[in-house]
């Protein structure tokens, strides 16, 4: 049965608690690392909201993220903050996701997050990449599952 669309932001609503909380549950209840980060929040909309467009779709929520930490470490490690390198941080990040064909805007707030939170590689993969994984698989199965809708339109 197809939920309402009356009813499809409440469930939205409640799915989207229950991504964040997972990631927070695993973040600070359990001793496998940091699954969360800021921008989990708006990619967590985009899964619920615009499933189907192409910057929801698990290769650029995956990619993107990736990319934008890794570039946002890169420069931090050998340029540091400053106002140049914030500026061209996200640009780079924009500009590598649109050639790329990766692009998801929640991850364009990753350099930001390297450069100001000075984080180190282990970042790359607590919380970017299993948080990542996690809010994909999770999407899948709400939007399959429970809100009975397409997705993913494609995975790769």
């Amino acid at each position: 049965m197809k939920i309402s669309k009356n009813f499809e932001p409440l469930v939205a609503g409640i799915a989207a608690s229950l991504i964040i909380g997972i990631l927070s549950f695993l973040s600070f209840e359990t001793s496998t690392g940091f699954w969360l980060m800021f921008s989990f929040g708006s990619t967590t909309l985009i899964v619920l909201l615009f499933y189907e467009s192409e910057f929801a779709q698990p290769t650029n929520i995956f990619f993107g993220h990736l990319l934008g930490i890794i570039l946002g470490i890169l420069i931090n490690e050998f340029f540091g903050v400053s106002f140049i390198t914030l500026g061209l941080s996200v640009g780079l990040t924009v500009t590598l996701m649109m050639y790329l064909k990766v692009v998801h805007p929640p991850a364009a707030a990753n350099p930001l997050i390297a450069l100001f939170a000075d984080v180190s590689l282990n970042y790359i993969i607590f919380p970017v990449l299993v948080g990542s994984i996690v809010i994909i698989i999770l999407s899948v199965v709400i939007n399959k599952f429970i809100l009975k809708r397409t997705y993913p339109k494609k995975w790769f």
